[in-house]
């Protein structure tokens, strides 16, 4: 009965979110602000019927209710409640829901919290985000119905994949999704602000906490997948520029952008035309990614769906939407034009850079995921584009970046000069220079990556901090101190953020200069060397998990005649699901991984062993960390949180419906 109920809480939901769309349009049109006024009590309404919705399911999950083709198709009986809830999302009709759960939370948010929103912007804004929600209410019910029931339910289920089984599995999706679908806020104000033909500072202000937490969850999504990779998988990598990961990338850069471009339309009230296309393409390229995922075009463990008709509904909805959108764009170019002006070296300038090199970097990573499959289509060839391509043509522009960044943060908005700003970065310049250069001299020949990787990190950094050590003015220590304590947290969250790029970006270089892998097969007994590491290998033993059989080894490490502790690879078979896993037995440090992996069995009666050991690997994820606590911390700021309070909205005359 419950799953019914669910069922019906949809097409509700649908039809509220049909009326939310079309009510508040012509309200806000006309001038009426009762049907203005009930865009938020639907959009209330929507986030409650979806989420009665997504808990039905979830309980579906929880309780193994094999009756629901679903739950049948992505859980089992005998797996761990985690896993049982995270196989919710782990599919894709339930992965759906939870992407409307999330993008029905925006649009309430939008409706809770408007911040001082003119009375008519905030209508079009929520009708707006309900149009989106229309297309995939349609997509659900039409194609991907998470309640669609078995007339004869099996005795157990046939698993989720096991790959997917993992706690970095289970939370990255929830994350990931809350930054595509937050984009989707920046597009609704981006749209609203072109029906009502107006950008203004206050508009870069309203659009900007939405962005930050867009790009503050994506961070964290792409975070998590990468550290998943980097452990789950077993081949000691953490980015295969996979075209999935590529499709929560390119948003990222896309996002990072946007942000920086609306802090000029708030500041100097200029790029007001690049910024509205920004947070367009930040959104379209989300739907790109939804795209991707779904519509069969490539076979991945991110690949929730395989069928091309959903596909082709899904691009349905990205060319609607960005199609529309830009239309709307070029038809109201007039209202776009930028009222500040500002000269060759200043702020803006050094933001509109940034914002070319992170758009160019977007193409360049759309570029090498779109092309292949393209080429496949159009022309019937196979083409791979991997990490050589990426590598060489992605990395300039992020060595770029960081070399303008702290510049960049230093300049002085309208007009500035490069001299000025330059002449305190000078020492973090000789120290950036010679811990590349000392890293280089230490490193015995290698390639340059590495130094460049630690001066760059040194850079930008340095920059950061420099940057909030100049703002507490001129006075004595303690004064200094005392009022870059007191600085607005936006001020904080930024320098934050630009840490994590820092050590990020060092983090990076260091692991692909200097990683050390070494592959062998090994006999129970052996012991070898792989750096300045021992590895012994004492035993291999078969052993039952909750719901697999696992090939486990004891491994002893020692450096030196110093023991480092013992490490259990293992590989894993699901039976269910007829897959094996890989477990990679990792020794975490601040400054290197000890990382085994254990292969198959050898007709010697061997062991095939692969270890690496990864200098700086958790300064990769420590920087995504730092990003988005920057993110996060700039989101407190109060100036944020309240919207732009500066701008007064226009009273708007109340007109009865006729």
């Amino acid at each position: 009965m419950i799953n019914e109920l669910a069922h019906f809480a949809l097409i509700l939901a649908f039809v509220v979110a049909i009326a939310q769309t079309v009510m508040p349009l012509i309200g806000a049109h006309k001038g009426w602000r009762g049907w203005m006024a009930m865009a938020q009590p639907a959009a209330t309404s929507q986030f409650i019927l979806v989420g009665f919705a997504f808990v039905a399911l979830t309980w579906g999950f929880v309780t193994s209710d094999f009756s629901l083709r679903v739950v049948t198709e992505n859980s089992h009986s005998l797996k761990p409640m985690l896993y049982k809830i995270s196989g919710v999302w782990g599919n894709h009709e339930g992965s759906m829901l939870l992407w409307l759960l999330i993008l029905t939370l925006f649009g309430g948010c939008a409706a809770w919290f408007d911040g001082g929103l003119p009375e008519t912007l905030r209508a079009r804004v929520l009708a707006v985000q309900s149009s989106v929600s229309v297309a995939f209410y349609a997509f659900i019910l039409f194609t991907s119905n998470p309640f669609d029931r078995l007339a004869v339910p099996p005795f157990d289920g046939q698993d989720l994949n096991p790959l997917l089984q993992d706690p970095g599995l289970a939370f990255h999706p929830p994350f990931l999704y809350l930054g595509y679908v937050g984009l989707s806020m920046a597009f609704s104000f981006a749209v609203a602000a072109l029906i009502e033909g107006r950008v203004d500072a206050a508009w870069g202000r309203w659009v900007r906490p939405w962005t930050l937490a867009a790009w503050m969850f994506l961070t964290i999504g792409i975070a998590l997948g990468s550290w998943w990779a980097y452990y789950e998988l077993g081949w000691g990598g953490f980015w295969f520029w996979d075209p999935v990961e590529n499709a929560s990338f390119m948003p990222w850069l896309i996002a990072a952008a946007l942000l920086h471009s609306a802090i000029v339309v708030e500041k100097r009230e200029a790029l007001k035309s690049w910024t509205i296309l920004l947070a367009i393409l930040a959104f379209g390229f989300s739907l790109l990614g939804t795209f991707i995922v779904r519509s069969g075009l490539l076979t991945s463990v991110h690949a929730f769906a395989n069928d091309p008709q959903r596909g082709m509904f899904i691009l349905a909805i990205l060319a609607f939407f960005v199609g529309g959108s830009l239309t709307l764009y070029a038809a109201r170019a007039r209202v776009l034009a930028a009222n500040g002006v500002f000269g060759t070296v200043s702020r803006e300038s050094a933001l509109v850079l940034n914002n070319i090199l992170l758009a160019v970097s977007c193409f360049v990573v759309f570029i090498g995921t779109i092309w292949p499959l393209v080429a496949e289509m159009v022309w019937g060839r196979t083409l791979s584009v991997g990490p050589p391509f990426f590598n060489a043509a992605f990395t300039p522009f992020m060595v770029l970046l960081a070399l303008v960044l702290p510049i960049g943060s230093l300049l002085a908005w309208k007009r500035g000069t490069l001299t000025r700003a330059k002449k305190p970065l000078w020492g973090w310049a000789l120290l950036a220079i010679s811990m590349g250069a000392l890293a280089y001299a230490l490193q015995s020949g290698r390639s340059a990556l590495g130094p460049v990787g630690v001066a760059l990190g040194v850079w930008v950094v340095g920059g950061a901090l420099l940057d909030l050590w100049l703002r507490g003015g001129r006075e004595n220590l303690a004064g200094r101190l005392r009022r870059i304590r007191r600085l607005p947290r936006a001020d904080w969250g930024k320098s934050i953020a630009h840490i994590g790029v820092g050590v990020t970006t060092f983090g990076v270089a260091a692991i692909l200069a200097w990683q050390i892998e070494d592959i062998r097969v090994v006999n129970i007994g052996d012991s070898y060397d792989v750096g300045r590491y021992t590895f012994a290998i004492d035993e291999v033993v078969r052993a039952e998990g909750p719901n697999y059989v696992t090939t486990m080894a004891t491994i002893d490490v020692t450096k030196g005649g110093r023991d480092i502790g013992t490490l259990y690879p293992e590989k894993r078979f699901y039976p269910v699901a007829q897959m094996p896993t890989t477990e990679a037995a990792i020794r975490n440090g601040i400054l290197r991984d000890i990382y085994v992996v254990i292969g198959e069995p050898q007709a010697n009666g061997g062991y095939a062993m692969r270890v690496y050991i990864q200098p700086f690997a958790n300064w990769i994820w420590g920087g995504c960390m730092l990003m988005a606590l920057g993110a996060l911390v700039s989101l407190t700021d109060r100036r944020l949180r309240v919207g732009a309070g500066a701008s007064k909205p226009k009273p708007v005359k109340a007109v009865p419906a006729e």
